[in-house]
């Protein structure tokens, strides 16, 4: 399930309620209702990354066999049965935590289920739709968090381009993550993180309190994928791919804390930060990528 990666999708949560405006009074002021169902959201977003994470495993069964036989499905500490009914259970779940919330978050998780079943299937094999398509998941995810409030207004839909761009990046710079030798692909998903920060930073560039607020987050955000990044190009080998991928997921956490910091309070994205040490501890116990 990736359990260092679930709390970025907790992260995508709590950025997008930022970005439809659930914190614009203070955290006692939200009505009690309007947090159960964030709460709701948020479960549904773990259980629906973990359900795509699960299959992904299951649909990787025969590559993983060779390249990857450490896995627990083709190593045979959990059957392709067990492990295909748990990966289903976790989307159903997901999708009916969303339910529980609100109507439109529950036929968004729909859509979101039905997108990582074909990235997982599918779209992944595919050397420009897998990117784009794992990018469209986050999207989605971040999504799902703005329908806090019921369907989000349409002009505030363009911050899933974000996650959507970035993760298309990421899942670029993992192409070489068996063999080596993508030092083009780094150099792409370099340009695509430029452009990530520039949105997020000259977004709501007229308002210069706002570009203060959200710059440290945006400074620890490059450093903490950009280093990487560059050890992987200088040296291009499968041990410094997998870290500069590792780091580029666990650092949606800080990218979603410099979106919340961008449209809503700083306090917004120290909350978000704080998942960050949760995610580094896992990564210490259990596989990121």
């Amino acid at each position: 399930m990736r359990p260092p990666n679930l709390p970025t999708a907790a992260a995508d949560i709590i950025a997008g309620a930022a970005i439809v405006g659930l914190f614009v009074t203070s955290w006692v002021e939200i009505p009690q209702g309007k947090i159960v169902d964030f709460i709701f959201l948020i479960l549904a977003s773990v259980f629906l990354y973990a359900g795509g994470v699960v299959l992904n495993d299951v649909f990787d069964l025969k590559i993983d066999k060779e390249e990857r036989p450490e896995r627990p499905i083709p190593n045979g500490v959990v059957s392709l049965k067990t492990a295909s009914l748990l990966g289903g259970s976790l989307l159903v779940l997901g999708v009916i935590l969303s339910f529980f919330s609100n109507v439109h978050a529950g036929f968004l998780a729909l859509g979101l289920t039905g997108a990582i079943v074909l990235y997982d299937s599918l779209a992944k094999h595919h050397v420009f739709f897998g990117p784009l398509a794992m990018g469209f998941c986050r999207g989605l995810n971040l999504l799902l968090g703005m329908c806090v409030l019921g369907l989000p207004p349409f002009s505030k839909w363009i911050y899933i381009l974000i996650p959507i761009i970035y993760i298309f990046a990421v899942t670029l710079i993992s192409r070489g993550e068996v063999h080596g030798h993508n030092k083009m692909n780094i150099k792409l998903s370099a340009l695509l993180y430029s452009l990530v920060i520039f949105f997020i930073l000259f977004y709501n560039s007229t308002d210069i309190d706002v570009v203060l607020q959200v710059a440290p987050f945006l400074l620890l955000f490059g450093l903490s994928i950009f280093i990487p990044l560059a050890k992987a190009y200088k040296i291009n080998s499968p041990t410094n791919i997998k870290k500069a991928v590792k780091a580029g997921v666990l650092s949606l956490v800080v990218m979603d804390a410099a979106i919340a910091v961008s449209v809503s309070h700083w306090w917004v994205g120290i909350i978000i930060l704080l998942l960050l040490p949760l995610s580094l501890f896992l990564s210490k116990r259990f596989s990121v990528t």
